[in-house]
């Protein structure tokens, strides 16, 4: 394990108040859960299991739930975590709420952080030399160093059941198990990035990174 408290404030921790995280939906959950075992393996399962799906990317919905709740006057605070879909990361005036922060990821979705061919063999018990998901993958991934292409990907359609990884394999690839089977060190920095916020929200500054 690794401790990580790069996030650790330089003055004295104050305390927080009630957290609500917010998803667009239960894949998103399975992810972040996977996620967590790694980055935040205290809080693994409890928080996925509490986050608020928004069926969709609804960030008016995660507002409208906020307030409900008593927002910020009540001490809350909240994270909408949001893909970025059609390239436009920008959110309106009209889901700007104190309290409640948005985190929109710096690829098109989720998913494009689960295309690392070791993960999905670990997550399907394939062995190291087993090639076809590198085959399969390797018309369609960009070069690692191209940014915007990555961030064009369209990861959900490479791993949807009828996709190609699935197609080769002659089975569908769980995207939870998926992101269980990540490793820290093959997490992409938007990861590491949006757990950064998390431990920040949660007042987590002591952490094991399960390698």
């Amino acid at each position: 394990m690794l401790r990580n408290d790069s996030a650790r404030p330089a003055g004295p921790v104050q305390p927080r108040g009630a957290f609500v995280l917010y998803l667009e939906g239960p894949g998103d959950r399975g992810i972040v859960n996977g996620w967590c075992r790694r980055l935040l393996p205290a809080q693994a399962g409890s928080l996925a299991r509490s986050a608020v799906i928004l069926g969709g990317k609804r960030p008016a919905r995660a507002v409208e739930h906020f307030r409900s709740l008593g927002g910020a006057s009540e001490g809350l605070r909240g994270l909408c975590v949001l893909d970025r879909d059609d390239g436009r990361s920008a959110l309106g005036a009209e889901v700007e709420e104190p309290g409640l922060d948005f985190f929109t990821w710096g690829r098109r979705h989720i998913e494009s952080y689960l295309l690392v061919p070791d993960a999905i063999r670990r997550s399907l018990r394939l062995p190291e030399s087993d090639a076809r998901i590198d085959l399969a993958l390797r018309e369609h991934l960009p070069d690692e160093s191209d940014s915007a292409a990555w961030g064009e990907l369209d990861a959900k359609r490479l791993l949807a059941p009828a996709g190609p990884v699935a197609r080769v394999l002659g089975m569908k690839i769980p995207a939870s198990r998926v992101a269980r089977a990540t490793r820290a060190n093959e997490l992409h920095e938007d990861v590491h990035a949006f757990f950064e916020r998390l431990r920040v929200e949660l007042g987590v500054w002591d952490v094991e990174v399960v390698r």
